[in-house]
This record gives C-alpha cells, sequence and structure tokens, in this order.
C-alpha cells in the first residue's frame, strides 16, 4: 500500500522559513515525478511545485518562484519543500503527489496518482 506522509507545517510570521518533508513509502518513486500542491479555505486545489524523477528539472507556480524550492532524496523515497519568504497568503493545507507513469515535473493534478494527506500551514501577518 502506497502512503506519502507530509511534515514539517505549522505557524509561521510573514517573513519567516518552513521546510516541508513527505515521505514515501509502498514502492519507490526514483523514477517519477513528484510534486507539492495546496489547497486555501475556500479555494480549489492549486499547483506549487514538482520535481523531476532525477531530481534535474523542476517547475514552479509564478506565486511561489525565487521564494520556494523543491527537492528529493531518492535514497530515503523523499521530497522536500523548502518555503522561504513566507506571506500570509501562502496559508494553505500542502500536499504531496506521486506520479505511478510520469517522469518529468508536471505541474497538472492529473498527472498524480498519489497523494498525502495534507499539512497545515499558517502565516500571520
Amino acid at each position: 500500500q502506497v502512503q506519502l506522509v507530509e511534515s514539517g507545517g505549522g505557524l509561521v510570521q510573514a517573513g519567516g522559513s518552513l521546510r516541508l518533508s513527505c515521505a514515501a513509502s509502498g514502492r519507490t518513486f526514483s523514477n517519477n515525478a513528484m510534486a507539492w500542491f495546496r489547497q486555501a479555505p475556500g479555494k480549489e486545489r492549486e499547483f506549487v511545485a514538482a520535481i523531476s524523477w532525477s531530481g534535474g528539472s523542476t517547475n514552479y507556480a509564478d506565486s511561489v518562484k525565487g521564494r520556494f524550492t523543491i527537492s528529493r532524496d531518492n535514497s530515503k523515497n523523499t521530497v522536500y519543500l523548502r518555503m522561504n519568504s513566507l506571506k500570509p497568503e501562502d496559508t494553505a493545507v500542502y500536499y504531496c503527489a506521486a506520479s505511478r507513469t510520469t517522469a518529468q515535473a508536471m505541474g497538472v493534478i492529473g498527472a498524480y496518482n498519489y497523494w498525502g494527506q495534507g499539512t497545515q500551514v499558517t502565516v500571520s501577518s
């Protein structure tokens, strides 16, 4: 059974930083893309960042470019999201996602087959 477990969320002041982690179990994703999405109250789930199977290619939403960094450690079957210069509008539940078939850093929800339960990130002003 595949599981993605996020950790690292919490409450932080505007301008602060957090690092999210997502540990996968049940199968290896070393040949597959992984990504982060987020969903704020009353809004649809939106793309944040994606990383290719090797980590050699990344893709970011315009709203987080220059502030967030996605990375992965295939030896640990884990993907990370470093978030700097956080803003109140970054407040959301952050979800980790993994693709069963796609190796490239796709920014669309439909490319991902496995999802974590989410971790809350709250940025106070």
